[in-house]
């Protein structure tokens, strides 16, 4: 007998393989302000030996401004609000951009921010939505709908298991992709340095 609240084995499973579609993950993975996850970002390049990893924290505050705060390797916050980027670092005066002067922080806020608030109609404003997988493992491919965007950004790759957002996947128009490792997929990334074994935990394909 099922203890009162637990889904069946069998039924589990079932669930696992149910197809998905962006409606449903837009909605599983929707979280209300104030939310907060921690995050470990690797940023590649020809010019490095192995990817620059940061660690830090994503926060959507109450008043639907959104932080990402880099604690490792530097310290550095970047909040975006009202179509402003202000960057701050110790010892520094605070850096205001334009999002429009800068695609890609734009498509976090119209990405990432958008996926937190729950707004589907800013989300499909900005991008074309493509979802595969299943609920146990999906994907939703988000491609730029704005010519200028694109120019700069091939598309945005998002990861996750069942209401779980654990890996934004970016594509640069020029160079290679940027991942973001994101809840317990950047718990497990913890003291991992192997390239290929932070993309697995990034497609799902690591441990959980």
């Amino acid at each position: 007998m099922t203890a009162p609240g637990l889904a069946a084995p069998d039924a589990a499973a079932a669930g696992d393989a149910v197809p998905v579609d962006a409606a449903w993950i837009l909605q599983a993975v929707a979280r209300p302000a104030p939310s907060r996850t921690g995050f470990v970002e690797l940023r590649d390049s020809p010019m490095l030996k192995q990817p620059l990893r940061l660690e830090g924290e994503y926060r959507r505050e109450a008043d639907d401004r959104l932080v990402r705060q880099v604690r490792v390797p530097y310290a550095e916050t970047t909040t975006l609000a009202g179509g402003e980027a202000v960057v701050e670092r110790a010892g520094r005066a605070p850096r205001r951009l334009a999002l429009r002067q800068v695609p890609e922080l734009a498509a976090v806020q119209a990405g990432f921010g958008a996926l937190l608030a729950g707004d589907a109609e800013l989300l499909r404003q900005t991008y074309m939505l493509e979802a595969s997988g299943s609920r146990g493992q999906w994907q939703l491919r988000l491609l730029p709908r704005d010519p200028r965007l694109a120019a700069a950004l091939q598309r945005i790759d998002l990861h996750g298991r069942d209401a779980e957002l654990r890996c934004v996947e970016n594509h640069p128009a020029k160079g290679p992709p940027q991942r973001t490792l994101m809840g317990t997929a950047a718990e497990a990334a913890a003291g991992v340095a192997d390239a290929a074994a932070l993309a697995a935990l990034c497609h799902g394909d690591g441990t959980r």
